[in-house]
């Protein structure tokens, strides 16, 4: 099979553009794909929710109220839970499969969510949000993972970005469920019990998902694959992909046995790819999105608007234009492709983040004036307006894209890790360094990391748009040990040129 008919690559869809319409329309991929996605849903309604019913928990319990220190671990706690499932996840995703990790972190999730509702103070609350943040790690590697392996290569960033659609989506719903809950007895108690339905949704209709094709080809369940695949591709494709994958798995089936944790970082080409991988993750929390995601309440009463629930109206606009941010991902994906897309989204950030910093620094010096308040609000909302449809979906679809069949399971799982752990970071000490060296000077930093990561992707994200996974797999092979042909050399050239 030449390069040019290899199914994904750019002559292979020159040479049939009728078949690439073929896909869009197929029903059963986009019913994978969104129900694999409720897995980001999970994701972001637990990320969201967390964000207005701190306002009430701190009501209920005298010691929350009292310390910054308790309010963080509350929010940061599922965070804890999220870097051991995403540590764990992508071991059960290689041994168990996609479809098991996904039922399993429903399991957790749901029971999570009513240890939440139920608890009594807030010791028995944090051990809910680490169960809750169990499902949520596990759920992080396997859905982009699922949705990959189940896609055509020419869509596949825009469906891996349906989970970042699913990720936002959760968020403005946990908004909105916060906005409803305002009024009613118990409050947070309802708003983080509801988290525990969309987990018991998908555990229903994930039961009558298939497995992923290309996890079953590597456990040599060749049947069940083909019956799947038949499902997402027409007939003369699919006959190339049957080939394509029985070859794949066949070379992956020997590397496998070399397979290790320490090999990610002994071989050159796998380092590099983890390095961008795991580099963008550790980006995108750095920059601060879950800064906004879980504290944006908050952030606005810094900005002197102190009622609960205009706080949460607010918070709502922000969501909402996350949301609708990450529609515009999904489309420019695939269009632009991901390293532009992620320089540009991190060009707005940088400029919004000087906006936020500057408005909070001169309400630091005294002024009283509104217009500083709704200047950090603009800030805030324009920082999510660039972020959403860039940094917001970009490193979960390069993750899911960049490493070899036999790694992506331990590298996916190792870079939402890194994500985690970043993201712990962050929400573990937003507060205290706020409160330490002031608002403005704590969003300045947050500028300062966002021009590192801008170079950061200058210097290691290639492009990978509209590559398969083997012709990406070329790609760092030609970084870590140069040319090794003109076939090599040109594949390279065609993914930073496009």
């Amino acid at each position: 099979m030449t390069l040019d008919s290899m199914p994904g690559s750019s002559g292979y869809l020159d040479l049939h553009p009728e078949r690439k319409m073929f896909y869009f329309k197929n029903a059963y991929i986009l019913r994978l794909t969104v129900v694999a996605g409720i897995g980001g849903l999970l994701f972001g309604y637990d990320t969201g929710v967390i964000s207005g019913a701190l306002l009430y928990i701190k009501d209920d319990f005298e010691a929350v109220k009292d310390s910054s220190f308790l309010q963080e671990t509350i929010v940061s706690m599922a965070i804890v839970g999220a870097i051991i499932g995403a540590a764990a996840g992508g071991w059960i995703n290689d041994g168990y499969g996609r479809k098991k990790a996904t039922l399993l972190a429903d399991i957790i999730f749901t029971l999570g969510a009513i240890v939440m509702a139920a608890a009594p103070d807030p010791y028995v609350l944090i051990l809910g949000r680490l169960l809750v943040g169990l499902g949520v790690g596990v759920a992080s590697v396997t859905a982009p993972v699922y949705i990959a392996e189940a896609s055509p290569s020419e869509i596949r960033g825009g469906l891996v970005s349906t989970n970042v659609l699913m990720i936002t989506g959760g968020q403005f719903i946990s908004y909105l469920v916060n906005l409803c809950f305002t009024e009613v007895p118990g409050t947070w108690r309802w708003m983080l019990g509801v988290s525990g339905v969309p987990a018991v949704i998908q555990f229903s209709l994930m039961l009558c998902l298939p497995e992923s094709p290309r996890w079953l080809f590597m456990k040599d369940d060749k049947e069940k694959a083909i019956a799947v695949m038949s499902k997402i591709y027409n007939l003369s494709r699919l006959e190339d992909e049957i080939d394509y994958l029985a070859s794949q798995a066949e070379e992956e089936h020997h590397k496998k046995k070399d397979v290790s944790y320490w090999n990610v970082f002994k071989v050159k080409e796998i380092r590099l790819a983890f390095l961008a991988g795991a580099g963008l993750q550790a980006f995108q929390q750095f920059t601060g999105i879950n800064t906004v995601m879980y504290y944006s309440p908050t952030i606005v009463q810094m900005a002197g608007f102190q009622s609960n629930q205009l706080a949460l109206l607010l918070s709502l606009i922000v969501a909402a234009m996350n949301a609708a941010g990450t529609v515009l991902g999904i489309y420019l994906i695939d269009h632009f492709g991901r390293r532009k897309l992620a320089l540009l989204s991190l060009s707005g950030v940088i400029v919004s983040l000087l906006i936020l910093s500057g408005a909070f620094f001169v309400q630091s010096s005294g002024s009283t004036s509104v217009f500083y308040g709704w200047l950090a609000v603009i800030g805030l909302a324009l920082y999510i307006g660039f972020f959403a449809p860039g940094m917001g979906p970009v490193p979960w679809t390069v993750n899911s894209e960049i490493y070899p069949e036999a790694y992506r399971g331990i590298c996916g799982g190792m870079s939402a890790t890194v994500n985690w752990i970043s993201n712990l970071i962050v929400a573990q000490t937003f507060l205290s360094v706020a409160e330490s060296v002031g608002t403005g000077a704590t969003f300045l930093i947050i500028a300062v990391v966002a021009v590192i990561a801008f170079v950061f992707v200058i210097l290691f994200l290639p492009e990978t748009k509209g590559l398969t996974f083997e012709e990406v797999e070329r790609i760092w092979k030609e970084r870590a040990w140069g040319s090794s042909g003109s076939n090599t050399h040109s594949l390279l050239e065609q993914g930073d040129e496009s």
